[in-house]
């Protein structure tokens, strides 16, 4: 291709016809890179009446001007350009893009995703299975998760074609760990990890076969693994408590006694309440609170109250422990920051285990600000959008007064006074 002269390019590059190639570009981009249809130009200034007079060889005097994309390609031609309107618009800059065939390609890709899943499932032992016909459709009405390219669309879904044939298909056998399973379908021991699409995928899948509902939460989604013969990884996440005294006589029960005998803070995972007999006191209170530091400064206080700490979020590892600790008929006291997501989280706490506030009302916030205030404390800025609290409706309303957002370091004196 010929390129512009030097003289000509600068002329048509300038500001009295920007606009022109701005429009021309977007109509040729939409219908298939063709100069044909018209375009339609208002409020013309001065500058852009006198350059588009001499590109098109004819007066413009008014406002407006229509201009047919054919005769434009003609008069480029024709000029010193000697290019058409194509060539030109390449030439000037950025390169066109054919959006219709682009449109069409991509088009063409999700459809492939579609075709490639469905050649999989044929060619599996999951071909006959209802539940195996119901997973395509409900995927396929679904659509590609959005940033996912079809490419890595057709791998993930052949990735879980494979790994329910293992967990679903004939000859299964014995339980398999997440980890590995992940490891032998993908490469990666985090391919199943929850919040994947492809772990919602399978398991999506094993909801179907096995007539479930597809689960919302993190426990439904690790009880779902179980009943496919997969376990899930139960180490990892942990809930740190203190002073927790149970009353059964296996090692893991005197394990935890003889900590909080000593004082010592434990974190315990998912395995460990699996085996343990939580069985304490009717009656006894356990103090919930947000952040771990108010479980470090218990310890050092060698405090002798039990402390159970969310680090501030009600993860599924701590639900388990409050929920069997509230089967023993424990009584729940909670704390948190006076922020809203420290709100929200309360309100979640609180309702589920009946627990009673802990210094968490007005009264106890707008003490604390004052304090904090006159000991000459930079005050962190509240933010974010309001939240109800459930158990005092003036908490709200004195914290948006203030503006002032308080956690629980802020009185942690008292706290572990409390907890004395």
């Amino acid at each position: 291709m010929s390129s512009l002269p030097t003289a000509t390019r600068g002329w048509l590059a300038g500001p009295g016809l920007a606009r022109l190639w701005e429009a021309a570009r977007r109509r040729l981009e939409g219908n298939g890179l063709q100069a044909t249809g018209s375009l339609r130009l208002s409020g013309l200034g001065a500058q852009e009446r006198t350059d588009l007079s001499l590109l098109l060889r004819k007066p413009i005097t008014g406002a407006a001007v229509t201009v047919r994309l054919d005769a434009l390609d003609a008069r480029l031609r024709s000029s010193a350009a000697g290019l058409g309107l194509m060539d030109v618009l390449q030439e000037l800059g950025p390169a066109l893009t054919d959006r219709r065939a682009a449109r069409a390609d991509a088009e063409a890709r999700r459809e492939q995703v579609w075709t490639s899943l469905a050649r999989s499932l044929d060619a599996s032992p999951l071909a006959d299975q209802e539940w195996a016909r119901q997973w395509y459709d409900g995927l396929r009405r679904a659509g590609v998760p959005k940033g996912v390219a079809p490419e890595t669309a057709v791998r993930t879904l052949q990735q879980a074609v494979q790994i329910l044939t293992l967990l679903l298909g004939p000859g299964r056998n014995g339980t398999r760990g997440r980890g590995e399973l992940a490891a032998e379908a993908t490469g990666s021991a985090h391919g199943l990890d929850d919040g994947t699409w492809l772990a919602r995928l399978v398991q999506r899948g094993a909801a179907l076969a096995h007539g479930t509902e597809f689960p919302d939460h993190a426990a439904g989604r690790r009880a779902l693994w179980r009943l496919v013969s997969v376990s899930p990884d139960e180490v990892s996440s942990t809930v740190l408590t203190y002073g927790l005294r149970p009353e059964g006589r296996g090692w893991r029960e005197r394990s935890l006694h003889e900590r909080a005998l000593h004082h010592v803070e434990t974190h315990l995972t998912l395995r460990d309440l699996h085996g343990l007999r939580l069985s304490l006191p009717a009656g006894t209170v356990i103090r919930i609170c947000e952040n771990p530091r108010v479980v470090e400064a218990a310890a050092d206080a060698r405090c002798s109250q039990p402390l159970v700490c969310t680090s501030g979020s009600a993860a599924t590892v701590v639900l388990t422990l409050l929920d069997a600790l509230a089967a023993t008929g424990c009584r729940f006291a909670y704390h948190g920051d006076f922020d809203w997501p420290g709100i929200a989280l309360a309100n979640r706490v609180i309702r589920r285990y009946d627990a009673q506030p802990w210094r968490l009302h007005a009264e106890d916030y707008e003490r604390l600000a004052a304090h904090s205030q006159s000991r000459g404390v930079p005050q962190l800025p509240l933010t974010g959008q309001p939240v109800h609290a459930a158990w005092d409706p003036n908490l709200a309303a004195a914290m948006t007064a203030l503006g002032i957002a308080l956690h629980e370091e802020a009185t942690l004196d008292r706290l572990v006074e409390d907890l004395a």
